[in-house]
């Protein structure tokens, strides 16, 4: 009997091995595919409740309610980031030619400082490396929205048949996952949570910013303000230091150009209106689509692009959420078994 134990025991080892290493392999091939897959995804987190409610409860084909609704998410989704993205992208000369005003902006206001108060700040090369730090950062940044037109294509190719199958990936999914049936609803619950907290709440608490930002840089007069907007966007879904990363740089700006009516306004109005706004949605919006302590959104942005590039603002938090929930399903499938039987056995 021990040796037919020990025989399935290694039999079993030599399996989980051997898939690990095929998992591994198929991992490093095809991870240049993996935000295509991870943007998959998202997208049938999103849409799989109206997939099946439209082809199990309205009949719907199921070809065509896919297509319709991969459709439905470039309208809605894909083509506001895209167009936003063009923009920027067609800006990236002015925001390079921007940012060399800025380091002259930053060099006048430390001197100022300097003069009035007889102290150091800043030598004048960290500054100037800063401006070419920014000026190199630009393209790269504008670059990593949505990198490539292929991998949105693969995206879409991996959604239809995400869609198509949805019911039947679904039960394979749970089928496979070993643990409990209640851990696994869990663990799709965190997930699903997880991925529309961030998917809808973090575009939409940057998009906010970027309107209010918009208003107060058209009230005080900023050039290229529909510029500065999708600055303001695309910084307002960055953890820490968020939206400030493009109203700071345009007051340093206005004190530089002697216009300090207008950098006073634009600080009030970044920390005190757009900084409210941010703190305001971050809180409530985040905490009714999912209950997201602001920590692990911050940690897990900044794991989630240094790992997935822009899909990672989803990504990153979902990690960080699915390690600590597992952590929990551990405990409850696995130590409060050994506790039952070491009770079990003292009794």
């Amino acid at each position: 009997m021990s040796n037919v134990i020990n025989q399935n025991q290694l039999r079993q080892v030599f399996f989980i091995i051997v898939i690990l290493l095929l998992g591994v392999l198929l991992f490093f091939e095809l991870r240049s595919f993996l935000p295509a897959m991870l943007g998959a995804v998202t997208i049938y987190i999103m849409l799989h409740n109206w997939m099946i409610y439209l082809t199990e409860r309205k009949k719907w084909r199921k070809g065509l309610t896919s297509l319709i609704l991969m459709f439905f998410s470039f309208i809605v989704i894909l083509l506001p980031i895209g167009m936003l993205v063009n923009m920027l992208s067609s800006k990236v000369t002015y925001a390079i030619q921007h940012s060399s005003e800025l380091v002259e902006a930053m060099k006048k206001v430390v001197s100022n400082i300097e003069q009035d108060y007889n102290i150091v700040l800043a030598s004048e090369s960290n500054i100037n490396k800063l401006g070419g730090l920014i000026s190199e950062s630009l393209p790269g940044i504008v670059g990593a929205t949505f990198n490539t037109l292929s991998t949105i294509l693969f995206m879409f190719f991996i959604l239809y048949f995400m869609l198509m199958n949805s019911r039947k990936m679904e039960n394979t999914v749970y089928e496979y996952i070993p643990l409990k049936n209640e851990n696994v609803i869990k663990l799709g619950k965190e997930v699903h949570s997880m991925v529309m907290s961030n998917a809808l709440g973090i575009p939409l608490i940057a998009f906010a910013q970027g309107v209010v930002g918009l208003i107060g840089y058209l009230i005080i007069g900023v050039d290229q303000p529909f510029f500065w907007f999708g600055v303001t966007c695309i910084a307002g879904m960055i953890p820490v230091v968020g939206a400030a990363l493009a109203y700071v740089p345009l007051a340093i700006i206005a004190f530089a150009n002697d216009k300090t009516g207008q950098g006073v306004f634009l600080l009030i109005y970044g920390f005190g209106i757009i900084g409210t706004v941010d703190n305001v949605l971050r809180f409530t919006l985040l905490k009714r689509l999912a209950n997201v302590h602001p920590l692990t959104t911050v940690f897990g942005v900044i794991i989630g692009l240094n790992l997935f590039g822009f899909i990672g603002l989803i990504f990153g938090p979902l990690l960080i959420s699915i390690f600590m929930l597992l952590l929990k399903i551990y405990t409850s499938e696995f130590v409060a078994k050994q506790r039952d039987v070491n009770e079990i056995m003292e009794n």
